[in-house]
């Protein structure tokens, strides 16, 4: 773990999407480290604002975390936020997510992760931001069967609207770097879980579900492979990559361009676990955590799905020192005692 004056060296730093499930867990552990933290969320019904809404009472009273209730795409709101603040780092997690969901509401997507992002990069740009981190996903590697899944993979086939704005955003955020300097991190997550997480998830709606006797919708028939990925791990991958700002790289080849580096001050980094776990093992841990069997309804695969995910996290080491460990075992464990305690369940 890195500490108290690892975090104060970051600060003060912008995240978005605090009310969220990894914002929150980096915002506590950052104020924790005594950095100063200033949060913007605009606690949308994607999922119950409730959660959302539990996550901040427990932020707000912390001493140097600051929230302000405001929508990326609010393009005046995004200006006066960094006119009125001058950020060393800032944290890009808001975000639409969900990759079912862009089947049916698509438009949320251009205006979160595209829109919603340009205005950002105008605040970084305007503001002189040291480095720009920013969510990306382990969806951009879309109909890649090579794995497991590296940096320099060509991502140009994406399988769903959620995995293109993620991508684009990518895009985005390397014109931005390579016009203003701006030293920028996209971090593909993977499959990420754990307490406080999205009910939307599926190790969540599962424990729901199982809990409630209700059968579980299994896609695929249970072939799926994941890179589960606990929330604790991606937070401290975060906190080290946010005080590692890229340089341009001297080796990058215009001829043979890698798509991980730059020539701008730009990288892309995955943060998984490095195993694979079928979903079918997954739903067994979790029946153990719980002490009851699910009922599984098997289901044919889905469109906008991936068959599995892998992350190559040797960049990620390479740069922090630091490799994602916990099993899910002991994550699903941490998961359901949280779960018991707030829904009394």
């Amino acid at each position: 773990m890195t500490g108290m004056a690892e975090d104060m060296k970051i600060s003060p730093v912008l995240i978005t999407g605090a009310a969220g499930f990894i914002g929150f867990h980096l915002a506590r552990r950052l104020v924790a480290g005594g950095a100063e933290v200033v949060g913007i969320d605009n606690l949308n019904p994607y999922y119950d604002p409730g959660l959302k809404k539990a996550r901040l009472a427990l932020l707000e009273p912390e001493p140097g975390f600051t929230f302000h209730r405001l929508d990326l795409c609010d393009r005046a709101g995004m200006e006066e936020l960094f006119r009125r603040h001058r950020f060393r780092v800032v944290v890009n997690l808001a975000a639409q997510p969900g990759v079912r969901y862009s089947l049916t509401h698509p438009h949320a997507y251009g205006e979160s992760n595209i829109t919603g992002f340009l205005n950002l990069l105008e605040g970084c740009r305007h503001g002189r931001v040291e480095h720009l981190v920013f969510a990306s996903s382990s969806s951009v590697y879309g109909a890649n069967v090579k794995v497991p899944f590296s940096e320099s993979d060509p991502v140009d086939h994406p399988v769903s609207l959620y995995a293109a704005t993620k991508k684009a955003g990518e895009l985005m955020a390397h014109a931005y770097s390579h016009l203003y300097a701006i030293p920028a991190t996209g971090l593909r997550f993977f499959t990420v879980y754990g307490p406080w997480g999205r009910p939307d998830m599926a190790y969540y709606s599962f424990t729901k579900k199982i809990l409630a006797g209700e059968p579980l919708p299994v896609f695929n028939h249970g072939r799926m492979k994941r890179d589960f990925t606990y929330i604790d791990d991606i937070v401290e991958g975060v906190v080290r990559v946010m005080a590692l700002p890229p340089a341009p790289d001297p080796g990058w080849d215009r001829k043979n361009p890698d798509p991980a580096t730059s020539c701008a001050p730009f990288r892309v980094l995955n943060i998984g676990n490095h195993r694979r776990e079928e979903l079918l093992r997954f739903i067994n841990v979790l029946e153990d955590c719980l002490g009851r069997k699910a009922r599984l309804e098997m289901l044919p695969f889905q469109d906008g799905d991936v068959a599995e995910t892998y992350a190559d996290i040797g960049r990620l080491s390479a740069l922090t020192g630091f490799s994602p460990s916990t099993t899910i075992e002991e994550g699903l464990a941490r998961f359901v005692e949280w779960y018991r305690e707030y829904h009394r369940a």
